[in-house]
Parts: structure tokens; C-alpha cells; sequence
């Protein structure tokens, strides 16, 4: 139900954006306003509250986000508010942004490697991954894993390709005891 609610949401806010031609401009308050929702739980324990009514919850949200985030957020934010939904903002918030990210053709990769890669490793790589799919940016999150032993892991969306040596080792294990067994 949850990813219904942001999905109906988050187009919805993603449409008035692409009316009003404010996509950037809505796409980095969401961002903004994330971390604000995320770092005050009071906020939202309070806009959760059944026993603030929906005029004092509106009132906090237009005291709190008047003048510092446009028209067309504010009077988003009202409506999720006035439909008891507040407690899916974060998600509504989350879904958005993914979907700004699609209509830009920006992309998120993970990957995870054994080592800390060198700046110019990177480079290639995200070279790499613009020149086999069909992004024209990449955000690019590193992690360090010392258990892969060697090779990387790289997740793009719900594609995964492992060429770590840990896998290599178990996919090697597992060949050679389905041998023992015939």
C-alpha cells in the first residue's frame, strides 16, 4: 500500500513539475527536504499525531516551509497533509526523486570493491558504465569490502555484475561438489 501511495504522490508531484517547467528546481527542494523530515522526528511524530487536527498540522507545515521552498511544494505538501498521508512523505519524497532521475537519464551505481579505488579507476569505470548503458550521468557510490578478495561488484538498478573473486570461489566450490556427487 505504501508503494502505491508514493507512487499516485510522487507522479503527481512529478506532473505539476513538468506543467510548471520546475523540475530542477522542485527536484532539489525534495533533496533538501528529505534530510529536514529525516533529522526531526518531533516534526513528524507530530504531524502523526491524531490529536493535532488537520488546520494546526497545515498551519506548522506552511510556518515551518513559507518562503523558503516554492508555491507548488508548499501547496503539495497541504495536500498530502489535508489526506492524512504525512506519514509517506519520506517515500513520496524518495519515489519523486527516483523519478526525476529516470526522466534525466541519470543513473545510481554501487559499487563495491575489495580495494579503495584509485581516482583514475573510477573515472574509467563510470566512462565505462555511460558508454554500455543508455545513462547520461552517473551517481556513483564506492564501498570497500576486503571479503571479495579481488574484483568488484556493480549495481545498477536491479542489474547486478559480480566479478569478485569471492563469487568466482563459491560458484568454483559449488562445481566441484556437484563432481563428488555424480
Amino acid at each position: 500500500m505504501a508503494k502505491l501511495v508514493s507512487k499516485v504522490y510522487g507522479d503527481a508531484l512529478f506532473e505539476t513539475a513538468m506543467e510548471k517547467d520546475q523540475v530542477d528546481v522542485l527536484y532539489e527542494e525534495v533533496c533538501s527536504l528529505i534530510p529536514v523530515l529525516q533529522d526531526n522526528p518531533e516534526l513528524m511524530d507530530l504531524l502523526n499525531n491524531p490529536r493535532v487536527v488537520k488546520d494546526e498540522k497545515s498551519a506548522i507545515i506552511r510556518q515551518i516551509f513559507s518562503g523558503r521552498v516554492t508555491e507548488e511544494l508548499m501547496g503539495f505538501l497541504a495536500v498530502v497533509v489535508d489526506k492524512d498521508r504525512q506519514n509517506d512523505l519520506i517515500p513520496i519524497c524518495e519515489y519523486f526523486i527516483r523519478r526525476v532521475k529516470e526522466f534525466k537519464r541519470i543513473g545510481t551505481a554501487f559499487v563495491t570493491s575489495a580495494v579503495e579505488l584509485s581516482a583514475d579507476q573510477k573515472a574509467r569505470l563510470k566512462e565505462k558504465l555511460l558508454a554500455s548503458t543508455d545513462y547520461v550521468m552517473f551517481e556513483m557510490d564506492y564501498q570497500v569490502d576486503p571479503s571479495l578478495i579481488g574484483g568488484m561488484v556493480i549495481r545498477i538498478g536491479d542489474r547486478v555484475v559480480d566479478s569478485s573473486i569471492k563469487t568466482r570461489l563459491y560458484e568454483l566450490k559449488k562445481e566441484l561438489s556437484q563432481l563428488q556427487m555424480a
